[in-house]
């Protein structure tokens, strides 16, 4: 397994992670894991909005929009009399 170093860390966020470690019941390090994880992962999951806002542009990149027919709109229904 790999390690990594965080130079710089604000005392304050690393007081928030060792309570939020606490209420989690697992070690700071654990703590960390477990967030990068969680976040990594929604990230890449096919529901994500990145992910999502890929798949539709990827899906309509080739289309030329200004050459599209404007769409015909029809009058709206009129509002029923209920009384």
């Amino acid at each position: 397994m790999s390690s990594i170093t965080i130079r710089n860390f604000d005392d304050d966020l690393k007081a928030s992670l060792r309570l939020r470690a606490a209420r989690h019941g697992v070690s700071m390090e654990q703590e960390v894991r477990n967030i990068l994880q969680s976040a990594l992962a929604a990230e890449a999951s096919p529901a994500s909005g990145l992910a999502l806002a890929m798949r539709i542009h990827q899906r309509f990149q080739g289309l030329d929009a200004d050459g599209m027919a404007p769409l015909q709109r029809t009058p709206a229904r009129a509002v029923p009399d209920l009384g």
